[in-house]
């Protein structure tokens, strides 16, 4: 399995293989929506599957002190993936207590994490034919999201960076935004991961 940073790592880097959508180094594996899943921090993932298919999410525990959330969404044979994508999270952001935000920094926390999964499922959409898989790992202090699509590019934000030329700025906003991210494969399998981490409010 391959990671490429755009820039040197931050104080986090990919997620262990089971919960970057790459179990054991294998194919992503794709699942429907799921309620919270509780993960240990020890390194020991719990798998995310589900035979049922579409955007609602199944009910799950609320986890433990200590553990991570874990919301997956599918977009098999699902359209309007974008709005799709936003409200999956939004409501992944309602139960884990980010919204309705009490401060002003909680809320502008809140929108940085619906504009960067708006932009890495519209950059699946333009460039990837399309996001197989969105996921969202939430601790106390770092959310993860991961869109995984069977694209062979690399996506990287536009160098250099010119704001009133059209397109081109989904990655820039991607890179501003958060405080790291990258791209994950693994070895023969077609597609990868894009994922990008954000500090939780305070």
């Amino acid at each position: 399995m391959s990671t490429t940073r755009p820039y040197p790592p931050g104080d986090r880097g990919p997620e262990p293989s089971g919960v970057s959508g790459v179990p054991g180094g294998g194919a992503p594996t794709a699942s429907a929506p799921q309620g919270d899943v509780a993960v240990p921090p020890s390194g020991a993932q719990s798998a995310v599957a589900s035979a049922s298919t579409g955007p609602s999410e199944a009910s799950g525990p609320s986890g433990s002190p200590g553990g991570r959330q874990v919301r997956r969404l599918s977009f098999e044979d699902q359209s309007g993936v974008v709005p799709l994508a936003r409200d999956f999270t939004r409501q992944a952001l309602q139960a884990w207590g980010w919204l309705p935000a009490a401060t002003a920094d909680r809320r502008a926390a809140a929108e940085d994490v619906l504009l960067v999964v708006s932009e890495l499922v519209t950059n699946a959409c333009l460039h990837a034919e399309g996001p197989d898989q969105l996921g969202i790992v939430c601790d106390n202090k770092v959310i993860r999201l991961e869109v995984t699509d069977r694209g062979a590019g690399q996506p990287a934000p536009r160098t250099p960076h010119r704001a009133g030329r059209p397109g081109g700025h989904g990655m820039f906003i991607v890179q501003r935004l958060c405080l790291d991210w990258g791209v994950v494969r693994a070895p023969g399998v077609a597609g990868k991961t894009v994922w990008a981490e954000l500090g939780a409010p305070a």
